[in-house]
């Protein structure tokens, strides 16, 4: 029984290895043809690459929040969009109203893409961080 259990944690650890590697060294190509619930996958991958504890919410009734992150001592709520646009003042909105929601520290919009004027000016207001494409470009370290 145990060995049973010993190899199926080890199953476990070697396939989210193997689909958290083919995540890390994705082109950002291929991110922009990810849908909606890959690229949260993705981000997972990429967060937790960075050192944060990561649980990725509910695909439907997530509260506004897609990820939540958690290192020393700190969480923060990612509303994730994976957009050919800019990112518009809803996705900033259902940050904030998740902050309470979690008990996070802060929030996070990240996406792909960029944000319209009134998400930077809504996000600066509620000091909700925006990530967009050349954000996580650098901080994923992807390539083109």
């Amino acid at each position: 029984m145990f060995y049973t259990l010993l190899c199926a944690a080890a199953l476990v650890w070697l396939v989210r290895r193997l689909v958290n590697g083919r995540y890390l060294r994705m082109s950002m190509r291929k991110v922009d043809r990810l849908n909606g619930r890959a690229f949260e996958k993705y981000l997972c991958a990429q967060f937790r690459h960075l050192g944060y504890r990561v649980t990725l919410t509910d695909y439907s009734h997530d509260y506004g929040a897609d990820l939540i992150l958690r290192r020393r001592g700190e969480k923060i709520v990612v509303q994730a969009k994976r957009y050919e646009r800019n990112v518009g003042i809803a996705a900033v909105q259902e940050a904030v109203g998740s902050v309470a929601y979690y008990d996070a520290d802060r929030a996070m919009v990240v996406t792909n893409s960029g944000f319209t004027k009134s998400a930077r000016n809504l996000a600066r207001q509620n000091n909700v961080e925006l990530w967009g494409r050349y954000d996580i470009q650098k901080k994923f370290k992807i390539r083109d």
